[in-house]
């Protein structure tokens, strides 16, 4: 759930308000209204757009101009709410077979809506051809790219198999870190925790999941929004356990967020579970889709009837889901007693697409076992992109200590140069 959609992912369960909307579908039907039918088609094409995944990104960014040579290039892009926040980031053009990464901010002039960015490499593509592309926070395209050796692997799931990233430790590791991206993005966006898993002797398997693109399509190729990705997760265990992995750690973004705390509810393997990272998690479904129908400007009933149409068994054939989706079994402020598990969330006071009140209501309720780390003005999922080396020096502090029983001495975190070690 890295990337901005038209709309969120959000199932519901048998909320009390779900009673009400049932009544309320029922009598619109009744009436046989031309609101009525207006009101359902709504609500049908929210909750559609919900669950089923996007093939094409949507190119919503001019690039005006590229700037100067080869290894000294910048770009000059429409100052955004995104491309004026400082950090790195990566610009996606010719619909994705061109990737530049992008870093400081060189000027910005409000009065013309300009932001003038450096352009520290380009992985793909002729950025100086590209009239239009995207704003993202993956800003590597493979380990390989972070200078880190890389192994592609095969991981078998409902369906086929799914590729995965390999990236060993030093020396051999009982402890595995599985890495899972979020809605819309792809396993390039859990490549920022790979130097803070490494430097804490961890190996990692960065994984895709059913619809993501890359992983076969589930039957019904729609999004489970955590119900049904948790078991290619659980594929992804068995997957380390049988090669050496005692336990593992799993770290989630946004939607990842969600299928890592299902993954830790119902897994065969949640034994083997001995932490949580997650970034901008999904805690909430319901409340995160209610916070997008506003941000879409859909009425509060018309949202509250696409949840209870992803929830309904009866209403399958027009979602297309293959089973209804239970949404209050995802609300862990609801079950907040039943997470046992050490979790830390990291979580951006700005993000406009994951709201952080559910993670801060999630901390509050269960501060025994849950520690929020809060960011600013890092929108979503890119708390990393804004502050990498305090991204990475809170993750492996709080692990190191839940891991190995004991904090860093002094703060540090084992083997961080100034750089952190990334290219």
């Amino acid at each position: 759930m890295a990337s901005k959609t038209s709309a969120a992912v959000t199932p519901s369960g048998t909320a009390p308000w779900l009673k009400w909307t049932a009544v309320g579908v029922g009598a619109g039907a009744a009436l046989a209204s031309s609101m009525a039918g207006v009101v359902s088609g709504m609500a049908l094409y929210f909750a559609r757009q919900i669950v089923t995944p996007a093939r094409n990104r949507d190119e919503n960014l001019d690039i005006l101009a590229v700037v100067g040579s080869a290894g000294q290039q910048s770009v000059i892009l429409p100052a955004t709410e995104d491309t004026t926040v400082e950090g790195t980031y990566s610009l996606y053009f010719q619909r994705g077979a061109g990737h530049a990464r992008i870093g400081d901010i060189r000027s910005y002039v409000p009065r013309e809506g300009t932001v003038e960015r450096d352009v520290e490499k380009i992985y793909a593509g002729n950025l100086g051809a590209a009239t239009r592309g995207w704003w993202g926070g993956a800003v590597y395209p493979s380990p390989g790219a972070m200078g880190l050796a890389e192994e592609e692997v095969r991981i078998p799931v409902e369906g086929g198999t799914a590729p995965a990233w390999l990236v060993r430790a030093d020396a051999p590791a009982q402890t595995w870190a599985i890495m899972v991206h979020g809605r819309g993005a792809t396993r390039a966006e859990a490549l920022r925790a790979l130097w803070p898993a490494r430097r804490l002797g961890l190996t990692s398997l960065v994984i895709s999941y059913r619809n993501d693109g890359e992983a076969p399509s589930a039957p019904d190729g729609r999004y489970g929004l955590g119900m049904t990705e948790w078991h290619d997760v659980d594929a992804a265990i068995d997957f380390a356990v049988s090669h050496g992995a005692r336990d593992v750690v799993l770290f989630g973004w946004s939607m990842g967020g969600a299928i890592a705390l299902q993954t830790a509810d119902l897994s065969r393997h949640r034994r083997r579970i001995s932490a949580l990272v997650l970034d901008g998690p999904v805690i909430n479904w319901i409340e995160v889709l209610a916070h997008h129908a506003a941000l879409n400007r859909i009425p509060a009933p018309v949202g509250r009837l696409g949840q209870y149409l992803l929830a309904s068994r009866r209403a399958r054939k027009i979602t297309g889901l293959a089973a209804p989706l239970d949404l209050r079994s995802m609300d862990w402020i609801a079950r907040a007693e039943q997470l046992t598990l050490p979790t830390l969330i990291l979580h951006s006071e700005d993000d406009e697409f994951v709201p952080i009140g559910p993670s801060a209501a999630l901390a509050a309720k269960n501060p025994a076992f849950v520690t929020l780390e809060r960011f600013h003005r890092a929108r979503h999922t890119k708390e990393w992109n804004v502050d990498p080396q305090h991204w990475e020096s809170v993750v492996e502090r709080w692990l190191h200590a839940h891991l190995y029983g004991r904090a860093l001495p002094g703060g540090k975190v084992p083997g961080q140069s100034s750089a952190t070690g990334r290219p």
